[in-house]
């Protein structure tokens, strides 16, 4: 019969605790400083606020484009409108106009 050593049995009975607290310490780090945890939520609203001014800015371009497109529209088109690029597309111009470059 074989006896086991004390250093066995110290093992065996701390094992489980010391696994579970292995797990629980492994999850708190990357709940605290994980990829997704509490020290990234900084560099999140960083993020945000970026995403943010870069929408605002998109928002206001389609916002001109979607008036110009109003202005084109087939059925009530804005004669001024279709007049400046007709002439800037086609480079027209009539024979009694005048043209005085800017450059």
């Amino acid at each position: 019969m074989s006896r086991s050593s004390p250093f066995a049995a110290m093992l065996r009975r701390a094992g489980l605790p010391a696994a579970a607290i292995i797990f629980m310490a492994f999850f708190g780090y990357y709940a605290v400083l994980g990829p997704n945890g509490i020290m990234a939520y900084r560099d999140y609203q960083q993020q945000l606020v970026q995403k943010q001014a870069v929408y605002a800015k998109l928002d206001k371009h389609r916002q001109i484009l979607r008036n110009r497109k109003e202005q084109l529209d087939p059925r009530h088109a804005n004669p001024d409108m279709v007049d400046e690029l007709v002439r800037k597309e086609l480079n027209v111009v009539h024979p009694d106009e005048k043209i005085i470059p800017l450059d």
